[in-house]
């Protein structure tokens, strides 16, 4: 009596391949396969590894010569890459999962534009030659925006879909958003953005750690007995207090990130769409300083709410708080400077803040 028995080969027999490796890198990332790897340059990548960036940006170049670059605290998975001779059986599949990633395509063909899928929590991207970024906050909700080409027009196009509908973005810096997988994307709009703006911005931060619980999750407990204090820790000779002015506050006091760049223009599109309307242009909406940080301006400009908001804060502070549906000028004169800003082009309301002796 005979006996066959057949073995059939599992993903995890299968050797290794190198798909690419990190062709940029700042600061800290990490790669996680059988183990985490510290990213360095050249560092090989391969199906299935998860590139995480902390306070770091990497980038990843791939055989096909395609790009994918991550900002802080992001996390890419590389869920399918075969490489193969014959374009049409050459396939990629990227996972989005946090954070804001650029995706660069090759302009060599290697890979069939259909061929390549991307996702993120909340939707699939199909891409025709194109170079966009998405965005991911903690619960999945995605920012998707069409980059421009070196002409300065459309790098091509992309569609964006869920279970119930699905958009085109075919012009330069147009955008859409999606919350959950299970609705329509937003209608398209049209920001008024920079790549500088984009890659400074639309960082998602990480969720803040609670000091008082451990990595494992124990709670870590202070007696705060005076005993507990070792006093050789401390040197007061070190610190020149003379050297920093508590009481001054300027512009390097504030902490733009705590302005969220990405949640305010959620709400602003996600609002427009509910009003119905095709497109939006921040360029017309505020006009004098840019949506977001302007360090020409040092203004910066953000949604919360129903509301409009500018903040200027220097060596002196001035904030408003303005209907976003309204028409505004707005002279701010602040130490002998002269700032004009028009919102939704200007109208009757004009509203003149003068600070400083200049």
């Amino acid at each position: 009596m005979a006996l066959f028995v057949s073995f059939k080969t599992t993903a995890e027999q299968l050797p290794a391949v190198n798909i690419g490796g990190i062709s940029e890198l700042k600061g800290d990332a990490r790669i996680i396969r059988d183990q985490p790897y510290g990213a360095e340059l050249s560092f090989p990548i391969q199906q299935m590894d998860d590139v995480r960036t902390e306070a770091g940006r990497v980038a990843i170049t791939f055989l096909d010569d395609s790009k994918v670059k991550l900002t802080e605290h992001s996390k890419l998975v590389i869920t399918e890459y075969i490489f193969d001779p014959d374009p049409s059986k050459a396939k990629m599949s990227l996972r989005f999962a946090s954070g804001t990633a650029r995706f660069i395509s090759s302009n060599l063909g290697k890979i069939n534009k259909s061929n390549i899928k991307l996702s993120t929590p909340t939707a699939d991207i199909a891409i025709r030659g194109t170079d966009f970024t998405t965005t991911v906050d903690e619960l999945g909700r995605s920012l998707i925006i069409l980059l421009p080409g070196a002409n300065g027009l459309s790098s091509g196009e992309i569609t964006v879909t869920t279970a119930l509908g699905t958009v085109v973005l075919n012009e330069a810096y147009q955008a859409t958003t999606v919350d959950v997988f299970e609705k329509a994307p937003t209608k398209p709009v049209i920001l008024d953005l920079s790549l500088e703006l984009i890659d400074n911005m639309l960082i998602v931060n990480p969720p803040k750690e609670d000091p008082a619980y451990a990595e494992d999750g124990s709670s870590i407990k202070s007696s705060g007995g005076i005993l507990d204090i070792d006093y050789l820790e401390f040197d007061d000779l070190e610190f020149d207090y003379l050297a920093e002015d508590e009481l001054e506050f300027n512009e390097l006091d504030i902490n733009y990130l705590d302005v969220n760049f990405f949640e305010d223009l959620l709400a602003v599109i996600e609002e427009l769409d509910t009003l119905g309307e095709g497109a939006l242009n921040t360029g017309s909406l505020v006009q004098g300083t840019t949506f977001g940080q302007d360090l020409l301006t040092q203004i910066t400009t953000y949604t919360q709410d129903d509301a409009l908001i500018l903040e200027r804060a220097v060596t002196q502070s001035s904030k408003l708080s303005l209907n976003i549906s309204q028409g505004y000028t707005i002279i701010l004169l602040q130490d002998g400077k002269t700032q004009q800003v028009l919102i939704n082009g200007g109208g009757d309301s004009t509203i003149r803040i003068t600070q400083g002796s200049g």
